[in-house]
């Protein structure tokens, strides 16, 4: 399964002869132009003062989960299932593997918020078995996606946000 991942920046504190490194200023710092593009159904990573971009979404919602070190982990759920990517309800499973034990300062929720029912983020709708009611939402319902998405990532509510932002490129920094 593709998996959308920032490359680390690659770096050595040896340097030959006798020149030796400037000293660490402490502080978080940024890596250079880190930026991540993150499609239907992938799960990426981006450290401090980088970037995520979540392309054409339209019927879909992105996950932007802000980490107390100023990194952000961020996923595209899809309301159907592109190839070899992650289901609806496998994707926040995703992002809390992908968060570990480090510490969340936020959660954004954004997209077709009117699309989706909450429950697709624990049953997706390709899960259900032919003929099957599958659920719809009848109006948009934000407080139920937060509770969702907090009861998948194991975060308090108050830290989730949902904002309906459909129809076009996301970008986060």
């Amino acid at each position: 399964m593709a998996v959308a991942q920032a490359q680390p920046t690659a770096a050595s504190g040896y340097l030959p002869g006798a020149v030796m490194p400037p000293p660490r200023t402490p502080g978080p710092v940024a890596p250079a132009s880190a930026h991540l593009r993150i499609s239907e159904g992938q799960v990426g990573e981006v450290g401090p003062g980088g970037t995520l971009t979540y392309p054409s979404v339209t019927s879909c919602l992105t996950v932007t989960v802000r980490l107390q070190d100023g990194g952000m982990v961020g996923a595209h759920a899809s309301l159907f299932q592109v190839p070899g990517e992650y289901r609806s309800d496998r994707i926040l499973a995703a992002v809390g593997q992908r968060i570990g034990a480090r510490g969340v300062r936020a959660v954004e929720v954004r997209g077709a918020v009117g699309a989706w029912d909450p429950s697709y983020f624990t049953k997706a709708i390709e899960s259900y078995p032919e003929g099957a009611q599958v659920p719809v939402p009848t109006e948009p319902d934000p407080d139920g996606l937060a509770r969702a998405v907090a009861d998948g990532l194991g975060v308090p509510r108050g830290k989730v946000t949902v904002e309906d932002l459909p129809d076009g490129d996301q970008t986060v920094g």
